[in-house]
């Protein structure tokens, strides 16, 4: 196994830049109407995801980190939230909202078991 030297190396921040990315090109498809209510809540929740994954690990401190880890992981609830509300609205397709809430879930999960292994080794 290589080490880890950077949060880059996290296959969680690699997984929630991608689902930045695609949550990022959804919300620039929504109406004019939206771009301001859901869409800035889309962007905002999307990019917090691998932010505070980097974050975290760049401050050096396992308690400081497992906190960002969890701000992640709520922002990816969010996330969820946000994507299920423009799908039940008409306003996001369901295909496509689904596809990305289960990318969420699968970085939560991952954000969990970090977690859990950050605090068997402290």
């Amino acid at each position: 196994m290589s080490q880890i030297k950077s949060f880059r190396d996290l296959m969680v921040w690699q997984k929630a830049m991608d689902l930045g990315v695609r949550t990022l090109e959804v919300a620039k498809r929504l109406p004019r109407d939206e771009q301001m209510s859901l869409g800035h809540q889309l962007r905002k929740s999307a990019i917090s995801i691998p932010s505070n994954i980097a974050e975290g690990f760049s401050r050096r401190s396992t308690a400081f980190y497992i906190q960002h880890l969890w701000t992640s992981h709520a922002s990816g609830a969010e996330l969820q939230t946000q994507l299920m509300l423009g799908a039940r609205a008409r306003i996001i397709g369901e295909p496509v909202a689904q596809a990305l809430v289960m990318d969420a879930e699968e970085i939560g999960r991952m954000i969990a078991g970090l977690v859990s292994s950050l605090e068997r080794g402290r």
